[in-house]
């Protein structure tokens, strides 16, 4: 078993690590003084052990070995994917990979600390949710962490171009650490000629077609404006719709980025928690991967920022700084009561409070050591990647995913008191008295009628604490799927966020892509079918999958392209928004489509699309770029978006019989 050397750097952000421990066998890292070090040469001596097998590899076509990846640098890097910092370094990563190109491999290791952590479906979801394209190993026996010596999420660790050691660091602060370390390597075995960078083959899980919901995060009820908000976070947009489902707006143009302006110019980054001012005229959004709040006008629609920088910080702030000026860490969900706006701060383990009237921010709870500490909210209590948040108006309730626990703070009140959980690595699914259940994971609470209603995310339940009784039990879900129904017969995939309007909850059932709704009185949980779709498109591009089709060859006399889609069994297409295909030729003289865009609208299994054409002997590559919306027939809240790239390479021959180029293509099944 391997002993780490860990590369210290001085950062708030890179030693607030998530909690270690992990294995109990897993060895205790030391630290050493190379930070800062100007030594000539950051090549290892001792050769790197080999990576277990029996393990499942994502986005590769077969397992990786150390032995084969010689000739470039490798950086493991061990996570957990509910591990608030092991999201904050991805960007640094993907900034990593970007500059180093084929030097460089990124090798995730997942090895999960919660139960559900270690299923392939939850790790194939994490990767397309947060955009990972490079190979990721599921290790859920914690044999890789072992064998490289982890001790905490995250921790890299570094290997030459020989195959040999270099070192590990736990926390954040990537890029600026591996940087400079790696440069050096690069230019040392280019000198040497041992640096031989080689493209790598990928597989990435690219689904064929995305629902009209990406991963959405949290939901927005309001019975007064009969509106629905939902964080369609995957798309870095908001969208606004009934209660009922009809669509009515997006709010954001859809690309990740960070800017105000009009609804179809803003730009957020994964947002996720939704809050109302209590007039009703502004939305409050936890801008959350761009460390800001930002405010929507529910008339206009316009988006400005009121707090965060738009850079995650780097040290506890001081009290009472301009919102503007004061930087966050994952805001994860707020909730406002008269003119304060409160915000789980999960980046740091606290909970902040925003006084609207001066536009100041100041820490609320939470020393920002992760913990499950109860007692007074500054000096003692600690927090475990808080969460989702709500209130009765008298109190804060939220959820600490971490430790897998309920807490409570009176407003106004000094002390923190946890209602259900124990600790950092106790977690489970049992009902019963609420100091005794157990939690697994929950990321979203919402209070009705007495009730703390909680999305049990990695039970795949809903859960609900009775405040007068003091009990939890389970009102709906079971195990990991989708179908609705009553109690148990309901299915969930790890809901994120809810919220109550009109004695129902809206859930956002995340991994589902859907929005569910709860109702208490009967037990009943129900798709919320979305329609209106034309109301919300914003060019939210998805994922495009190309397809090559077969060669045809046709006559030069031949006037028309005829394209023909076709739903899968159990689908049809949807009429619900505007289908769109455009076309493009490489070589015009050859075949010159006679219009550039077309769409429709059709319910039918089927639609053939007619477009006149010139043609003239030679070969080229017809491109059809096709954005079609389709649902699974008898299940129409179970609807998609495809987007497709279309290739048809073409020939025209004057001794051909073909009197049209024939592009058919049946859509697969989502």
């Amino acid at each position: 078993m391997l002993l780490l050397t860990i590369i210290a750097v001085c950062s708030i952000a890179a030693a607030a690590g998530c909690s270690g421990g992990g294995p109990k066998n897993a060895p205790e890292a030391r630290p050493s003084d190379v930070a800062g070090s100007t030594r000539s040469s950051w090549a290892g001596t001792d050769p790197a052990p080999a990576i277990p097998t029996g393990v499942t590899w994502f986005n590769v076509p077969k397992p990786l070995t150390l032995a084969e990846l010689k000739g470039r640098m490798v950086l493991l890097d061990f996570w957990t994917l509910g591990c608030i910092n092991c999201q904050h370094i991805i960007p640094d990563l993907k900034r990593l990979e970007a500059e180093f190109g084929d030097s460089l491999v990124v090798i995730g290791v997942h090895s999960g600390k919660y139960a559900t952590e270690h299923d392939d479906d939850s790790i194939r979801d994490a990767i397309k949710r947060y955009g990972l394209e490079h190979p990721v190993i599921n290790d859920p026996d914690f044999a890789v962490w072992n064998t490289f010596g982890a001790n905490a999420w995250p921790t890299l660790v570094l290997i030459d171009p020989a195959g040999n050691l270099v070192g590990g660091h736990a926390g954040e602060g990537v890029y600026p650490l591996f940087q400079p370390i790696l440069q050096s390597l690069r230019a040392e075995f280019s000198a040497n000629g041992k640096l031989k960078p080689a493209p790598l083959t990928l597989t990435l899980d690219s689904a064929p077609a995305t629902a009209v919901l990406s991963y959405p995060g949290k939901a927005l009820a309001d019975a007064a404006s009969n509106r629905l908000y939902i964080a369609d976070s995957g798309n870095n947009r908001i969208l606004v719709a009934s209660l009922t489902g009809e669509l009515q707006k997006a709010i954001g143009a859809g690309a990740e980025g960070f800017a105000d302006g009009a609804a179809n110019e803003a730009l957020f980054r994964q947002p996720q928690g939704l809050a109302l001012s209590p007039d009703g005229r502004t939305l409050y959004v936890a801008d959350t991967r761009n460390h800001a709040i930002r405010a929507v006008d529910t008339t206009t629609f316009a988006v400005k920022t009121v707090a965060g920088t738009g850079r995650q910080l780097d040290r506890l702030p001081k009290d009472g700084p301009p919102a503007r000026e004061a930087a966050m860490a994952s805001p994860w969900d707020v909730v406002a009561i008269g003119n304060t706006l409160y915000v789980t701060m999960a980046g740091i383990h606290q909970l902040w409070a925003m006084d609207l009237e001066k536009g100041t921010v100041s820490v609320l709870a939470g020393t920002s050591r992760e913990g499950i500490d109860d007692g007074d909210r500054r000096k003692v209590a600690t927090l475990a990647q808080p969460s989702g948040i709500t209130t009765d108006g008298e109190t804060l309730y939220w959820v600490d995913p971490e430790s897998s626990s309920v807490r409570e703070l009176r407003i106004g009140g000094q002390d923190v008191e946890t209602l259900t959980g124990t600790g950092l690595f106790d977690y489970g699914a049992s009902d019963g008295p609420a100091r005794q259940a157990r939690l697994q994971h929950a990321q979203g609470i919402a209070y009705d009628d007495g009730a703390l209603y909680i999305a049990d995310t990695y039970n795949h339940r809903i859960r609900v604490l009775d405040l007068v009784a003091k009990q939890v039990g389970t009102a709906a879900g079971s195990t990991r799927g989708w179908a609705d129904g009553v109690a148990g017969a309901a299915m969930l995939d790890e809901p994120g966020g809810l919220s109550a309007a009109g004695g129902k909850l809206y859930i956002a059932d995340t991994n589902n892509q859907l929005i569910r709704v709860f109702d208490p009185a009967t037990g009943q949980l129900s798709t919320l079918t979305l329609t209106n779709l034309a109301a919300i498109q914003t060019g939210v591009p998805g994922r495009v999958t190309r397809v090559d089709l077969p060669a045809v060859t046709v006559s030069s006399a031949a006037t028309a392209i005829r394209v023909t889609l076709t739903s899968p069994g159990d689908y049809h297409l949807n009429a619900s928004a505007p289908s769109k295909l455009s076309f493009a030729s490489s070589n015009p003289a050859v075949i010159e489509p006679g219009e550039q865009a077309v769409s429709f609208n059709s319910d039918e299994p089927s639609v053939t699309i007619p477009i006149p054409a010139r043609l003239g002997e030679g070969s080229a590559d017809l491109t059809v770029t096709a954005s079609i919306y389709y649902c699974r027939t008898g299940a129409e809240a179970l609807c998609f978006i495809g987007q497709f790239e279309l290739h048809l390479p073409v020939t025209v021959s004057s001794g051909a019989s073909a009197g049209e180029v024939a592009l058919a293509y049946e859509l697969p099944p989502a």
